[in-house]
């Protein structure tokens, strides 16, 4: 290894503080691990957009076994839409309204913005102990059979055990380290819209997935709650240019044509985004001294919510790998836990990926008999109400992966 080390070697280091790394970090502290959490921008950052949306149970729980407390405050603070519509070219082909949760139940999701989640887990991490360097931006990665040595931006060094990447899908510690992401890149691009609820008069807390919208040239539109407001997204239509929905100008044209024209004037942000369905081909380096997590191992279209979810799960497997290789007798079961972590979230990712493709698949069709299922299945819905659920639940892709990976 370099001698420019200038810092004492830590237990273990985090590489980026979105909600993967703050959930590594939380997970590390736990296990009784010192965590030391570097990330690029400044502590004073300002995230655009409401980015990943979803916190299911799943997640809530292990936060909560990391964290106890921090599920119901995550699931106090976000919403819960009880009911589900579905409609293809104005018509509804299905529709649930689930019961209340009783009290001190953990929700099955919650949904808020990314930057609020942040808040919550960064609050947890600092009160758990992890220590932050903000404005750390990594720029090299060495890592050897005992230690991992990582340059900032600044010069400066940091030495660790073991480092936790989940810095995001432009990893720098990823693409030092040598390891490809392989998979294809999705056709089209989806436009995302996030608008401030009214709260004098706001709309149902449902969400709703409407196919060939009459209204927006028969493109799939999607409407999702949050707390403080909702998410609209479109699908392009094969011709589509970014430009035609992401400007000012364009949304105030358009939007009026899904939702009343009053939200025109509460719009937070636009975004336009394209689908990847990649997977690192490991999800640990060579020396089994750094793993990776997050959008740093796999990018897959977020149907179904499985990106952000998938990386809190990727966060727990990783801290419980470095906590049983630090107190292995000897470096091979060391070795060992980490390639337990690497074969078991790859095989998960890759579960994610191909269930997430699925769903992609269908409402993306290549072939004209897809598009024809579908209406078909609209107009039997209401004499057969399975086809509405088909509709329904396919826009999510299948919902368990192989048993071993857990479902996310």
């Amino acid at each position: 290894m370099s001698a420019r080390n200038t810092n004492s070697r830590k237990d273990v280091i985090v590489v980026g503080a979105g909600p993967v790394g703050l959930s590594a970090a939380l997970a590390l502290r736990s296990c009784g691990l010192e965590v030391t959490v570097l990330e690029a921008d400044p502590a004073n950052r300002v995230r655009p957009g409401s980015r990943a949306l979803f916190v299911h149970r799943e997640s809530l729980a292990l936060l909560d076994r990391a964290s106890p407390g921090l599920a119901p405050a995550i699931a106090g603070f976000g919403v819960m839409w009880r009911t589900k519509r579905t409609l293809l070219g104005g018509r509804e082909v299905y529709a649930r309204t689930y019961p209340e949760l009783p009290p001190g139940r953990i929700p099955p999701f919650t949904s808020l913005r990314q930057l609020d989640t942040e808040r919550f887990l960064l609050e947890a991490a600092k009160v758990a102990g992890a220590d932050f360097v903000w404005g750390a931006r990594v720029t090299a990665v060495e890592a050897g059979p005992d230690e991992v040595l990582l340059t900032t931006e600044d010069g400066a060094t940091h030495r660790a055990c073991y480092v936790v990447a989940a810095d995001g899908s432009r990893s720098t510690v990823r693409r030092s380290l040598g390891i490809a992401m392989n998979g294809p890149r999705s056709e089209g691009f989806h436009t995302t819209v996030d608008i401030a609820e009214d709260p004098d008069d706001p709309m149902p807390l449902e969400r709703t997935f409407h196919y060939e919208h009459p209204g927006l040239g028969w493109r799939h539109v999607m409407r999702v709650p949050f707390a403080g407001g909702f998410q609209i997204d479109v699908q392009s239509a094969d011709g589509d240019r970014p430009e035609e929905f992401a400007t000012e100008e364009a949304v105030r044209d358009w939007l009026p044509r899904v939702v009343p024209r009053k939200y025109v004037d509460s719009v937070t942000c636009v975004a336009n985004y394209r689908f990847l369905q990649v997977v690192a081909e490991s999800f640990a380096d060579d020396s089994r001294r750094v793993l990776l997590a997050g959008e740093a191992a796999h990018l897959f279209p977020p149907l179904g919510a499985r990106g952000m979810n998938s990386g809190i799960a990727d966060a727990d497997a990783a801290a419980n790998a470095i906590a049983l290789a630090l107190s292995a007798a000897d470096p091979r079961q060391a070795g060992a836990a980490v390639e337990r972590f690497d074969a078991t979230r790859r095989a998960a990712a890759e579960a994610n990926r191909d269930a997430a493709g699925t769903a992609l698949a269908h409402l993306r069709p290549r072939r004209r008999i897809t598009r024809l299922r579908q209406r078909a299945a609209a107009a039997l819905s209401p004499v057969v109400p399975a086809f509405g659920e088909w509709l329904e639940q396919a826009t999510y892709g299948p919902k368990t992966p192989r048993p071993h990976a857990g479902r996310y």
